[in-house]
């Protein structure tokens, strides 16, 4: 998983609440696992004016001229900024690798969906709680100045406007953890590593019957 530690990246606008995981990736884009290739299809139903099928080449459908991340002043953005229950709906997973496949880092909305929102973290994607006002404030910046960007850290938990205008927001101490070290899961486990090993060399002493014929 990548590391997070400190970002300045250019904001794009999701004007619009309760954005479920089904609009993020449609159904019909759930047939793989392998947790990269879903970019092209994030917000299907809005940024294309055809209906989107699993592996058809995206570069000849025709765009939604009005759809943010088709306006060429958001071209290459890194944080997306939503409204209230961001990733509402099913649990799929897949929402956080649209996102993070097409290159977002970070979603700031005044709240998430649980089950979406805990899938952020675990796919290295941070996810900012806002006061509502902060985000409206952040929402006319972005909409008043083209190129509007802002810096977030994590390691401080703060976010900067180019004006200077800092929010501090909350995160767990060990989804801090991870994102800072680019740990998932499994990662998480792997920096025990070798106390894991020890114990299974004194296990294999102490209950050798256990083991039979395997070799370790």
């Amino acid at each position: 998983m990548k590391k997070f530690t400190q970002m300045t990246g250019l904001v794009a606008p999701m004007d619009r609440a309760n954005v479920d995981t089904d609009m993020i990736i449609p159904k019909q884009f759930l047939k793989s696992i392998k947790r990269s290739g879903f970019g092209p299809n994030l917000f299907d139903e809005l940024r294309y004016l055809d209906e989107g099928q699993p592996d058809q080449d995206n570069s000849q459908r025709p765009l939604n001229p009005d759809f943010v991340l088709n306006q060429s002043r958001f071209q290459g953005a890194s944080i997306l900024l939503a409204r209230k229950n961001f990733g509402c709906g099913s649990s799929r997973e897949h929402a956080p690798w649209a996102l993070d496949d097409y290159g977002f880092r970070a979603v700031i909305a005044p709240s998430f969906a649980d089950i979406f929102f805990n899938n952020c973290f675990k796919n290295g994607i941070l996810a900012i709680v806002l006061k509502e006002n902060d985000v409206d404030f952040l929402f006319d910046r972005t909409a008043e100045n083209e190129g509007y960007s802002l810096t977030i850290n994590l390691q401080d938990k703060i976010v900067t406007t180019p004006e200077g205008k800092q929010f501090s927001f909350e995160v767990d101490r060990f989804r801090q953890h991870c994102l800072l070290n680019g740990l998932d899961e499994i990662g998480v486990t792997l920096e025990d590593e070798d106390a894991i090993r020890q114990y299974e060399l004194r296990r294999k002493q102490d209950a050798p019957w256990l083991f039979g014929q395997q070799h370790y």
